[in-house]
């Protein structure tokens, strides 16, 4: 039988009937908002799941999201929560790398969200004292492969080398396996990331062994394989929401915020709107 692609932790434990060797799950509520968590313990447990070991959290959004919506600072609190929990102990030097191609909307999670994120590095080289409460975060945006001819891989490899982070937060639009989820939950994890594997595109691994430091991905699925509503025959087609431009918009920003609130000692939502606009 053809099996969906999936990118989703919760997704692939749930495709699996009872317990799975080394992986251990939980259900919670954070704010009025359900968490599936899923730690993967070790090896045994990455061959029965397929996913590298690591902690993985799925938040699911609430019906209304966008930044005015009464959900809003909920979701952006407990996704923030989330973060803090994959976090490393040290992590003042930030790169944050924003994948995708922004002219394919699907794909533009990385980019949108990027438009929230508040990029710290040179202010803090200027004057460290001003702004203590600030992490330092530098941006990149390395695009795709077609666009840019250079793995996006490759190029936050080269910018690790040369601005020495404690820690790479990876942002990326994900594959999913359930309709229902499509643009209505974020993952987060501490374990990286193969960009593109839930579409059947592999990248070069992001992760710790990859890149010489921890890495933490945030993303929202967007696609979901089209098979999963007509069979086999449809392999290699995906489907997205008909309302996937609001909808991937308020996911960049809702992760957006979460990132700085997680990232930034001290500040809260109305801090970011005034730096952010």
């Amino acid at each position: 039988m053809y099996s969906i692609r999936t990118d989703m932790a919760d997704e692939l434990k749930r495709q699996h009937v009872g317990e799975l060797p080394g992986v251990r799950c939980h259900e919670e509520t954070l704010r009025g908002l359900s968490v599936f968590a899923v730690d993967v313990l070790n090896i045994e447990g990455e061959k029965a799941l397929g996913k590298p070991q690591g902690q993985y959290y799925t938040l699911t959004l609430p019906r209304w999201f966008d930044r005015g919506a009464d959900g809003f600072e909920e979701a952006v609190r407990s996704l923030a929560e989330l973060i803090g929990r994959c976090l490393p102990p040290e992590h003042d030097e930030v790169l944050a790398a924003a994948l995708g191609n922004p002219d394919i909307t699907p794909d533009a999670l990385g980019s949108l969200t990027a438009s929230s994120l508040l990029v710290t590095r040179h202010l803090k080289e200027q004057d460290p004292e001003q702004f203590s409460r600030f992490c330092s975060l530098a941006l990149c945006r390395p695009g795709v492969l077609g666009t840019s001819g250079i793995e996006s891989a490759r190029q936050i490899a080269t910018l690790c080398e040369a601005l020495r982070p404690q820690l790479v937060v990876v942002i990326d639009a994900l594959a999913g396996a359930e309709a229902e989820q499509l643009c209505r939950c974020v993952q987060v994890s501490d374990a990286g990331i193969s960009p593109g594997s839930g579409v059947g595109n592999d990248r070069q691994e992001l992760s710790r062994h990859t890149l010489g430091v921890p890495v933490l991905t945030v993303g929202m699925p967007t696609v979901i394989d089209a098979s999963f509503f007509g069979g086999g025959e449809f392999r290699g087609m995906f489907v997205t929401p008909r309302d996937v431009d609001s909808l991937v918009r308020a996911g960049g920003r809702l992760i957006g915020y979460a990132l700085n609130l997680a990232l930034h000692t001290g500040i809260d939502i109305a801090d970011v709107d005034a730096l952010v606009g």
